[in-house]
């Protein structure tokens, strides 16, 4: 479980298709879960300032291939703050990015995605773009819109984005799990 509050931005120092490595001052143990791009895997490796990960088939059809940086943040621990929301680091698809637009400060970000994922979006709800936890800006037929500030364009590899990128997306466990409850509740006629 994550919160999709990044942590650190890591350099990625080689991956091969099926093992990922990572440079990062994150301090892990072998067995340890991270996020990475809001992809939960698991460290097989820890050391000299590097985390290395086995990438698996399942992962790699439902996400996008890792970049040269990529956000990282470890899981949650019992006591640790709340951040952003509940994040599983389990990639429900990948979104195309349409539209970066400066917005004051920050810049709106515009993501389209497929309906399957876009019927869990509601405006001021949450999603989760490359593992950052964000608030759902605006949602249209095709995608959805993201509002960020100074800080999360700089702490995280968002600020990077330009039309055409494609970015893992998780959406709102909560959203999935009302879904499959709603055809269980017993009718009130």
């Amino acid at each position: 479980m994550f919160t999709g509050i990044v942590r650190e931005r890591g350099r990625v120092a080689s991956f091969d298709g099926g093992r990922l490595v990572v440079e990062s001052r994150i301090e892990a143990d072998v067995g340890d879960s991270i996020s990475v791009d809001g992809v939960c895997l698991t460290v097989t490796e820890a050391r000299n300032g590097t985390l290395a990960f086995d990438v698996m088939v399942e992962t790699s059809s439902r996400a996008k291939l890792f970049g040269a940086q990529v956000n990282l943040e470890p899981a949650l621990r019992a006591g640790d703050p709340l951040g952003g929301h509940y994040v599983q680091g389990h990639v429900d698809g990948v979104g195309d990015v349409r539209s970066v637009e400066q917005e004051g400060d920050g810049k709106r970000i515009w993501i389209d995605a497929e309906p399957g994922l876009l019927r869990y979006l509601v405006e001021k709800g949450s999603i989760t773009v490359e593992g950052v936890s964000l608030t759902v800006a605006a949602v249209d037929g095709e995608g959805f819109a993201v509002a960020l500030v100074q800080h999360t364009l700089g702490a995280t590899t968002l600020g990077g984005l330009a039309p055409g990128d494609n970015v893992n997306l998780e959406t709102d466990v909560l959203a999935k799990y009302v879904e499959r409850l709603l055809p269980a509740l017993p009718s009130s006629e």
